[in-house]
């Protein structure tokens, strides 16, 4: 692996360790040259399907547009990276599990949906917001009593 401090491609493994579920390892480096340390993080590269789009462009599914899209939707919320980590590991393993080569974006985005309504209701009401393209505010209301129908009729059944 290349060093980040001075570019060369020697170094040893000081510690390794595998993340909760086991997908991801965390190795500790040093660079044999400059004794610079580092982090690197190795995955395992499955094949993921393509996505279809609404305009019936296909794309390979990029984890990081979700995340940036999660991020943008959980700004100054309390929602931590590793959440955000965890629903997108979720979606890509329920898009692995499916076995498509081909997948609608539009699966991936009511997923999306319905993992941030689940853990924060205003990073899910901004996400909704943008992926659903409300056209005006009664559209946007209807929403947000949705959701508060739904919270009321879960308080009653508990």
């Amino acid at each position: 692996m290349k060093c980040p401090f001075c570019s060369h491609i020697e170094d040893k493994v000081i510690d390794s360790r595998q993340s909760k579920d086991g997908d991801i390892i965390r190795r500790r480096r040093e660079c044999l040259k400059c004794e610079g340390r580092f982090t690197s993080y190795e995955r395992i590269e499955n094949i993921l399907p393509h996505v279809v789009k609404k305009d019936n462009r296909r794309e390979p599914f990029d984890r990081q547009k979700i995340l940036q899209g999660l991020e943008k939707a959980c700004e100054k919320r309390p929602v931590s990276y590793e959440t955000r980590e965890e629903l997108v590991g979720k979606i890509e393993k329920n898009l692995l599990a499916s076995g498509e080569k081909e997948i609608p974006g539009t699966l991936i985005g009511e997923q999306v949906m319905n993992g941030l309504r689940e853990i924060d209701e205003v990073a899910y009401v901004r996400f909704a917001s943008v992926y659903r393209q409300f056209k005006d505010i009664n559209e946007f209301m209807q929403e947000i009593n949705d959701i508060v129908c739904n919270k009321k009729f879960d308080k009653k059944k508990n």
